[in-house]
């Protein structure tokens, strides 16, 4: 029997229509087709309601309310399925809650004392409006909305594994990215830079930066064998594409078929063709640089690696589209005479652009919702596939997908849509037989029978603590900066790991701007679970663990802080503990003390007088779960 199993293993593949190395693509079936998230959204019907939504102005001014057929689109989807249960939206927060709530997810900074003020004596009809349309055109809105795209693009300024060398350019991605959100680029063309503005917009310097998205994957440039490198980097770039603008595990098929979804491995291997003139030969130690450059019109032949082994190449792959997401069968056209280069990467990002495609809408809007409301429609907003997750409302998952193209793929004009609907200026807490009743019926709030309050990111509860204690620089742009770490973590590293930035101001800027090391993570974002930057990331983790506490309770970086805070209360000489307890709380919470709130801080200060005293108190403040949830 020796040798008999090669020869019956050749004699199956040749049976299938194939040869040694080459086997038969499964064709597609209508059932794999069918999948929702493979059918391309087309606007539903808002549902039909009857009577008034009962807001907590008009409760309280004893008015009728608002009928809920003048409720926009999101509402009257939301409000049906919440009636289809007996339920009802909860009664509108309180200004106060609005504005800090509205300000931090927006721009992820805090608003000011005055600001809150401001708002709470503004009785226009539109001044949460106004206030919401200030806030997008912020400059600090592109800096908060950037982080979680930079999550799914794996952005970081070194190279990751075992060198970890610097990318010295890198840093110019990331400003993009905060500069077209703050734009308002349009969506659609917002992705096509990133996939080809080499291809698209040759003549616009500033574009090219915008294909460091295809470039931020980890590299190892002192790997022995080019092709292996190149192997494993376009992989990761596919599956990259994939999770990102598809919201698909492409990655599951680089090595064998989708085990769950209609994704062949020749599937994967087509769309990675569309990126293989990107990287050409890479020589050993050098990097690759961190945009997107092609190598000429005629591009590399790339093959079916077999089993994802480089070294087995199957059959020939020409460059194309997944067969479950193109009906149509769109292919990709051969470059023109005069190009420059293949002109895949631009094919590709028209045919993901267009205003019918089943996943480029839906995944994007999902990713909005979930930024705004806690989850996503679709809870795994990486995997839209079979193992996903079915959207909570579909409809209204639709009706959004065809919103954002119908309104010019506004990025701005979704988030407007989003927090200005009554859902989301629910209250997240009550009380009373109709609270009791939205607790026992929608548990987990997949209904969205009421706000979630929810904790801020790593980065953005440092960004607070320098925007309360009056030290944040608002310098945008520019190298990532290096601010000084613990002790205990610098005697591990290796010399010029990280080399502290010697502008001490700089120290203190957002930190969207601090050095984004693929080994080195800042210790205040470790802790509060940034991802790791070697895989897109579509949803952080979400953990609750001592050494969060304790690195806030006792950082040198939480006492400098706390230290400036006391500084800044006590700024009028004037004033004292109980205006400090005032201003202090008007600073963190946007809300006056309450009665027991203001004795136990006197009853404090008195026990503890002068600066260090004031300064464990204001530290105190900064370590309750208020200062640092969105409520």
């Amino acid at each position: 029997m020796k040798g008999s199993f090669p020869v019956l293993l050749a004699a199956a593949l040749l049976s299938a229509g194939g040869s040694p190395g080459v086997r038969a693509e499964k064709p597609l079936t209508p059932e794999d087709r069918s999948h929702w998230a493979f059918v391309p959204p087309t606007r539903p019907a808002l549902p039909a309601l009857e009577g008034h939504e009962q807001t907590a102005t008009h409760a309280e001014s004893g008015g009728e309310g608002i009928p809920v057929a003048a409720l926009g689109g999101i509402d009257r989807f939301l409000l049906a399925r919440l009636r289809r249960e007996g339920l009802d939206f909860a009664p509108e927060a309180d200004r106060r809650t609005l504005i800090r709530r509205l300000t931090l997810d927006l721009t992820g900074l805090p608003p000011s004392p005055e600001e809150v003020e401001a708002f709470v004596r503004d009785t226009s009809s539109d001044a949460y409006e106004k206030l919401t349309d200030r806030l997008l055109a912020s400059p600090a809105y592109g800096e908060r909305q950037a982080q979680p795209w930079l999550d799914v693009a794996r952005f970081a300024e070194s190279d990751g594994f075992e060198l970890d060398i610097i990318r010295p350019e890198a840093w110019r991605y990331r400003d993009w990215v905060i500069a077209a959100l703050n734009a308002d680029m349009p969506y659609d063309r917002f992705l096509q830079l990133q996939l080809a503005a080499d291809e698209l917009a040759p003549e616009d310097p500033a574009a090219q930066a915008a294909t460091g998205f295809l470039m931020a994957g980890p590299d190892m440039p002192d790997i022995n064998l080019p092709e292996e490198r190149r192997h494993q980097f376009l992989n990761g770039m596919t599956a990259a594409v994939g999770e990102a603008c598809l919201g698909l595990t492409l990655g599951c098929a680089q090595c064998h078929d989708h085990k769950t979804d209609p994704v062949s491995i020749d599937d994967f291997y087509r769309l990675r063709a569309v990126f293989a003139n990107t990287v050409t030969d890479p020589r050993r130690d050098e990097q690759l640089g961190t945009v997107a450059r092609e190598h000429g019109p005629s591009a590399p032949v790339e093959f079916v690696r077999i089993r994802g082994d480089f070294r087995r190449p199957g059959a020939e792959t020409p460059p194309g589209f997944p067969r479950v997401l193109n009906a149509v069968g769109a292919a990709v056209p051969a470059p023109p005479a005069d190009a420059r280069s293949s002109q895949r990467r631009a094919a590709f990002a028209r045919w993901l652009t267009r205003p019918e495609h089943p996943l480029a809408a839906r995944v994007m809007v999902n990713r909005l919702w979930q930024q705004h409301f806690g989850r996503g429609l679709v809870v795994t907003p990486g995997d839209f596939g079979r193992t996903g997750s079915r959207p909570s409302h579909p409809e209204l998952l639709d009706w959004l997908a065809v919103e954002l193209p119908a309104r010019g793929w506004s990025l701005k004009a979704m988030h407007r849509l989003m927090v200005t609907s009554r859902a989301w200026r629910q209250a997240s807490r009550g009380q009373g037989p109709e609270w009791a009743l939205a607790l026992a019926c929608d548990p987990a709030n997949e209904l969205i029978s009421r706000m979630p309050p929810h904790r801020l990111e790593g980065e953005a509860v440092r960004d607070f603590f320098l925007s309360v204690s009056g030290l944040l620089n608002r310098q945008g742009g520019g190298p990532g900066v290096r601010p000084p770490l613990p002790a205990e973590i610098t005697d591990t590293l290796l010399k010029h790991q990280w080399d502290v930035t010697p502008d001490i101001p700089a120290h203190h800027r957002r930190s969207i701007y601090l050095f984004a090391r693929r080994n080195l993570r800042f210790p205040l974002f470790e802790v509060f679970d940034r991802p790791d930057s070697n895989m897109p990331c579509s949803r952080r983790d979400h953990s609750t663990t001592a050494i969060q506490s304790l690195t806030l309770l006792n950082s040198q970086f939480s006492l400098e802080t706390a230290q400036a805070l006391a500084a800044r209360v006590t700024s009028d000489k004037t004033t004292g503990p109980v205006q400090w307890i005032d201003n202090l709380h008007a600073i963190l919470f946007s809300r006056p003390p309450q009665e027991p709130e203001l004795r136990l801080g006197l009853d404090f200060l008195a026990a503890h007088p002068g600066p260090e005293g004031l300064t464990h108190y204001c530290l105190a403040l900064l370590n309750t779960n208020e200062a640092i949830t969105v409520d």
